[in-house]
């Protein structure tokens, strides 16, 4: 189980009705683990809160029961080279980190998200593709079921 961060992607409804308010635009974090839009805790509340929270979630269901349950699950995926598993496990308070978090706000972005001009209230369906579909001589055949 994991918890997720509200994150606009373009090319989703989120995106159009919300991207304007970023507080950020570096790419980085753009990953679902970072708060990109404004949060009503201060950034470093709400980063430990969500790790407490995570955590709490972990130690109920990925615990040394769960391992114990799924003991045969985690060997058979670690012999075939697959270790995320109990890597996330092993490993949680050096990825999910309030202080690492933060500190990636603080990193000069690389590459920034182009930012959304206007919120739109209204979404127009068709905008919601990160690459729109094909032209309309294509879409008919596309859409139309093919009997034989």
């Amino acid at each position: 189980m994991n918890i997720s961060v509200t994150t606009p992607y373009p090319g989703t409804e989120i995106w159009h009705r919300e991207a304007r308010r970023l507080t950020t635009q570096d790419y980085r974090l753009f990953d679902i683990q970072h708060a990109v839009l404004p949060t009503t805790l201060k950034l470093e509340e709400f980063y430990e809160a969500l790790v407490k929270t995570q955590q709490v979630l972990n130690q109920k269901h990925l615990g040394w029961n769960a391992i114990k349950d799924t003991t045969g699950l985690a060997l058979r995926l670690a012999l075939r080279g697959q270790t995320n598993f109990l890597t996330m496990i092993w490993k949680f308070n050096a990825v999910f980190n309030p202080k690492l978090q933060l500190a990636d706000h603080r990193r000069k972005p690389r590459y920034e998200m182009p930012l959304q001009p206007e919120a739109e209230d209204k979404v127009d369906r068709k905008a919601l593709y990160v690459h729109n579909p094909p032209g309309a001589a294509a879409a008919p055949s596309m859409m139309r079921p093919r009997f034989s």
